[in-house]
């Protein structure tokens, strides 16, 4: 048996600079280094982050950003698939890097706060059997269990 058989083949993504530059071509706007720092930003973060932490981070980096263009530039990334909003209530929006990544499920505690990320591997088979009953292509899925540490 070959030395590698078995090991699924690796996909290969396309660079998230030239995703994001493609949405913002789409959408008439340029490529800045204000947005190319966020992106780089975004990038960096692992786990949940908020615009506050990405506005904090960028201006670290000695490149000056409004929050207005944080706000504006998170939007984009989430219409080009490049983020995605992770609801743990309505007063704070939260997000999480989606793109060319296995889906990441949370378990989320109310009582904290607290987001734990975990590993539901039974979930992508469930999605994709769901999508091949309806003859569409899954492109991802959002879990969360919302749970209290006591009752």
């Amino acid at each position: 048996m070959p030395p590698d058989a078995g090991v699924p083949e690796p996909s290969i993504i396309e660079p998230l600079c030239a995703v994001f530059r493609r949405k913002l071509r789409a959408e008439g706007l340029k490529y800045t280094p204000e947005r190319a720092q966020v992106l780089a930003t975004v990038l960096e973060f692992e786990g949940i982050f908020d615009a506050e932490a990405i506005t904090a981070s960028v201006r670290r980096s000695g490149l000056r950003v409004s929050k207005a263009t944080v706000y504006r530039t998170v939007r984009l990334l989430q219409d080009a698939g490049v983020i995605q909003r992770v609801m743990l209530d309505r007063e704070q929006a939260l997000y999480q890097v989606v793109y060319g990544k296995a889906p990441s499920d949370l378990l989320i505690l109310l009582d904290t706060g607290e987001a734990i990320q975990i590993n539901v591997p039974e979930l992508a088979a469930i999605r994709d059997a769901l999508c091949a009953t309806h003859g569409v292509l899954p492109q991802g899925h959002r879990f969360q269990v919302f749970a209290t540490r006591h009752a």
